[in-house]
């Protein structure tokens, strides 16, 4: 099933019938302020539901995508003060962190090698309110296959994914197409001094603007 997400309306309606699939472990593809991803709950089952449909890697880990600080704070994760400052400013925004903590709580499916999850706040409002209404983090990884081109709007994702949205198990938001837009700028803060994983939508120097020696 596809489902308008663009109007304050058609979001409305959307988030209860794509709450409800996400809460029965089936997986969501839906638009974010970099490209569209393919998400699920975050326990162990959806997320090897959610490997296979992308066709990852095994011990290639998702991140999350959370309403704001105190929701992964809530899970667990914790934020150092290059962390801290970071989301303070890019918050919400194309910016992904790796942080520590979450033991206990959210599947090690989602723990890199580094130890650390990744984690941001979208600027996609109407994502965050779907996860503001789940309740929950949203796991996310770009809408494509390995090794080809993310899709850019529901349309790509209905061709490459038509068995699974046929089947129920995949219910896409359609929020329009997306421009040209790089990933987002991946920081690792699960040591004192953060490091630069990916140089995405924020460059470097811009993150050196402002956070001075917090930034990588």
């Amino acid at each position: 099933m596809i489902l308008p997400f663009v109007s304050d309306a058609e979001v409305a309606a959307a988030i209860p019938p794509a709450v409800a699939h996400l809460r029965a472990g089936r997986l969501l593809a839906y638009p974010t302020e970099t490209v569209y991803g393919l998400g699920s709950a975050p326990d162990a089952a959806a997320l090897a539901d959610l490997s296979r449909l992308k066709g990852r890697p095994a011990g290639k880990p998702f991140l999350l995508l959370v309403s704001g600080r105190l929701m992964a704070e809530e899970w667990g994760l914790v934020f150092n003060a290059s962390a801290r400052v970071l989301a303070g400013i890019f918050w919400p925004g194309p910016l992904t962190l790796v942080l520590r903590g979450g033991e206990g709580r959210l599947p090690d499916q989602l723990r890199g090698r580094e130890g650390g999850i990744a984690v941001r706040q979208t600027s996609q409002a109407a994502v965050r309110r779907l996860i503001e209404a789940l309740g929950t983090p949203l796991t996310s990884t770009s809408a494509n296959r390995p090794g080809t081109p993310a899709a850019p709007g529901a349309e790509r994702i209905a061709e490459v994914f038509a068995e699974p949205i046929a089947r129920g198990e995949l219910l896409v938001l359609d929020g329009g197409a997306l421009g040209n837009v790089p990933p987002s700028t991946l920081v690792d803060c699960t040591q004192s001094v953060p490091l630069l994983i990916r140089e995405g939508a924020i460059p470097r120097a811009e993150l050196r603007r402002a956070a001075g020696r917090l930034a990588p």
